[in-house]
């Protein structure tokens, strides 16, 4: 059945702003010719969306030009301001943006492990506040929150887990009850596979998993563009993984034992350490991140062969680290690739950013030999930052569903 008029104008206004999103300001002739409508149609839902305040004139086309065709339209940016948050076991990171997403001011704050959960929630949402107040925001519309664990696929909350502060699931209720605004919860490794998908290694993607190695190790699955959560919200709690290679067996509630022991961050520096591998600390990222970069840099210094020749002949080098990594890495990774069959492994993290492609290298080179299953393994382009960009974007896509959608009638 043909849409109704009113239903044909929401789709229109929603088409114009979408694409006024993607490409930037615009004129009525170049809506026209995105949109295909008629001038008629254009010059009315431009009319509608400027009463609405959605988007405004902020500029012209060209000095050539003059009158209505040359003016150029916009989103108006300031319409609502988003906060995104990266809730880390050891403090929280902070931006406040705009509608479009351009960030007007970021913090962060480390909360240590001996804080109480009154104190740490309260750290945690004066930080939002100073930075909303920096940032010259007196309201916030939507705020994205990113953090490990679980979130129950029914309510959207975050549920407990064994081993996480109890001050990550205090911040959110206290969050809705101090600042007047949304409240968006999601997985930190879900956001950073949504951050990669939109704007790092996987923009062209549509099925993927991404393989987080940072502080703590996790995974995201994107099926047909689709992120699957699982029925309790635990897809991709692949730090449980039993591998071979550690002393033991994970349990329910500790992950020691599993792919966590051979791949995590404190497994990764103690293999450095044996190596002869060292490298200065690096705030905000965990060091195991500093120790692959810095062979990484070793080996292109130095070359890949005489690393390995340095290796077989029973002596440390940075060759040797990245192969034994590798080595670990792809017990993981091929176990997703023989369950999901995703075709692209995306690392990512502080740690698979570091390794970039000598470590995306090696782990595709060791898949390819253990599957058959053709799979291309990708660095993360985003590193550590990848959470926080992806809170932004959950809470801008929530954001301009709200405000773009169509008034009720």
């Amino acid at each position: 059945m043909p849409a109704s008029p009113s239903t044909a104008r929401a789709i229109n206004d929603r088409l114009a702003l979408r694409l006024l999103q993607q490409e930037g300001p615009l004129t009525a002739g170049q809506l026209k010719q995105l949109t295909g409508l008629s001038r008629p149609s254009v010059a009315d839902l431009v009319e509608r969306l400027a009463a609405a305040g959605l988007i405004g004139v902020v500029g012209e086309s060209g000095t050539r030009r003059r009158g209505p065709n040359a003016k150029l339209y916009g989103i108006v940016a300031d319409r609502a301001h988003l906060a995104a948050l990266d809730v880390r076991t050891e403090g929280v990171a902070v931006l406040v943006s705009d509608l479009l997403g351009s960030v007007l001011a970021e913090a962060s704050v480390p909360i240590g492990d001996e804080t109480d959960t009154g104190p740490a929630v309260e750290q945690a949402v004066a930080l939002v506040e100073r930075t909303a107040k920096e940032a010259g925001v007196e309201r916030l519309h939507t705020i994205g929150v990113g953090a490990p664990g679980l979130i129950d696929p029914a309510t959207g909350e975050l549920r407990g887990s064994s081993g996480l502060p109890e001050w990550h699931r205090r911040l959110v209720a206290a969050l809705q009850e101090r600042l007047p605004a949304r409240v968006l919860v999601e997985n930190e490794t879900n956001l950073a596979a949504l951050a990669e998908q939109r704007d790092g290694a996987a923009r062209d993607r549509d099925t993927f998993v991404l393989l987080w190695l940072g502080h703590g190790i996790g995974a995201a699955v994107v099926l047909d563009d689709v992120l699957r959560r699982g029925a309790s919200g635990g897809t991709g709690e692949i730090g449980f993984l039993p591998v071979p290679g550690t002393n033991g067996l994970p349990s329910a509630t500790d992950c020691e034992g599993g792919f966590n022991s051979l791949a995590g961050a404190a497994a990764i520096t103690e293999l450095a350490a044996r190596h002869g591998i060292v490298a200065p600390a690096v705030s905000h990222e965990p060091h195991a991140a500093a120790l692959v970069r810095e062979a990484v840099r070793r080996e292109a210094v130095t070359g890949v062969a005489v690393g390995r020749v340095a290796a077989d002949a029973g002596e440390p080098s940075a060759s040797g680290f990245l192969d034994t990594l590798a080595d670990r890495v792809v017990l993981g990774a091929a176990s997703v690739v023989a369950v999901l069959d995703p075709g692209c492994v995306v690392l990512a993290g502080e740690i698979g950013g570091a390794g970039g492609e000598a470590l995306a290298a090696r782990v595709q080179d060791r898949v390819g030999r253990m599957s058959p299953l053709p799979t291309e393994v990708r660095a993360g382009t985003l590193g550590g930052g990848a959470v926080l960009r992806g809170a932004l974007l959950m809470a801008r896509d929530g954001a301009q569903d709200e405000l773009f959608a169509p008034p009720e009638r």
